[in-house]
């Protein structure tokens, strides 16, 4: 089995756990529960708990239990932003991973209550795995809290598409970096690691992300993203693509991930590390972009 696909093994399996606590023995309400499931599997690329879970392994993932518990916790907090993403009150959008979208398949009601479960859910996970290692737990929490709320969380992020003056670079580190940060962060963490040394790393793959998100949102078509496409200039957001156009847009991107690599702190895997990095890279850039930028 290649690391790739034992990476993405262990994620869904922990995935799959989560799910099943949150969904109990059967006793609280079907719809509820069946929309838990359905709004995070099948799921995406799983890019930041795959991150998370290779920064883990990289510094020696002494505790698998907790590992499993932080990448779940922190793919579970990214799921319950999209849904909350495609509500009518932000994106109102109907597609959502190639499949009709939480409260387009369940209502609007449902698809807050999945959204805010999943949140509770994923500290309740953490707080379940994290028993044996309290130091590792109290900061793992503290972590995913801080990226996911205010002042520079996941919310933060969205909050500032209401301003009418946009800090740019505050809005890309809260609306994507925040949980590329947090996923290099608790990665080492739950391996007994220092939280601020990977912090750098987490930034520079997060400012990646956006950079290829905006080449995707302006070069591919909702077939191809399995969500709409063109929403950039439908919510006058900022886009890399309109400020670089496509050749800057992916010479940024490429700049941006070989600084990552070189930001990669010393540990036991850090050339594994550096390798998982090269591969995303490759994963994340639009095919038209390369072409576009090759011409």
């Amino acid at each position: 089995m290649s690391v790739q696909k034992a990476l993405s093994v262990r994620v869904e399996a922990a995935m799959d756990r989560a799910i099943a606590l949150g969904q109990g023995t059967g006793s609280g309400p079907s719809q509820l529960s069946r929309a838990l499931e359905y709004a995070v599997k099948p799921g995406g690329a799983r890019i930041r708990p795959t991150i998370a879970l290779s920064v883990a392994m990289a510094c020696g993932d002494d505790r698998p239990k907790l590992t499993d518990a932080a990448i779940s916790a922190l793919e579970l907090i990214h799921c319950a932003s999209l849904v909350h993403d495609d509500m009518p009150c932000f994106d109102d959008a109907d597609v959502r991973r190639g499949k009709p979208s939480v409260h387009k398949a369940f209502s609007e009601p449902l698809a807050l209550l999945t959204g805010d479960s999943l949140i509770v859910l994923a500290f309740e996970v953490l707080a379940r795995a994290g028993a044996e290692k309290p130091d590792r737990l109290a900061e793992l929490i503290r972590i995913l809290a801080a990226r996911t709320g205010m002042p520079g969380g996941i919310c933060a992020g969205q909050g500032w598409e209401s301003e009418k003056t946009i800090d740019l670079g505050a809005y890309h580190r809260a609306k994507t970096g925040a949980l590329f940060i947090a996923a290099t962060q608790m990665g080492a963490v739950a391996a007994g690691q220092d939280a601020d040394p990977w912090e750098e790393l987490g930034a520079r793959i997060g400012e990646a992300f956006q950079v290829a998100d905006d080449l995707r949102d302006a070069l591919l078509d909702e077939a191809a993203l399995g969500k709409p496409a063109g929403q950039d200039a439908v919510h006058d957001r900022p886009n890399a693509v309109n400020i670089l156009g496509v050749r800057g847009a992916v010479s940024r991107l490429q700049d941006i991930l070989s600084g990552a690599i070189a930001s990669i702190p010393s540990c036991p895997g850090e050339a594994m590390l550096a390798q998982m990095v090269r591969a995303y890279a490759d994963r994340i850039v639009p095919e038209p972009a390369r072409i576009y930028a090759a011409e």
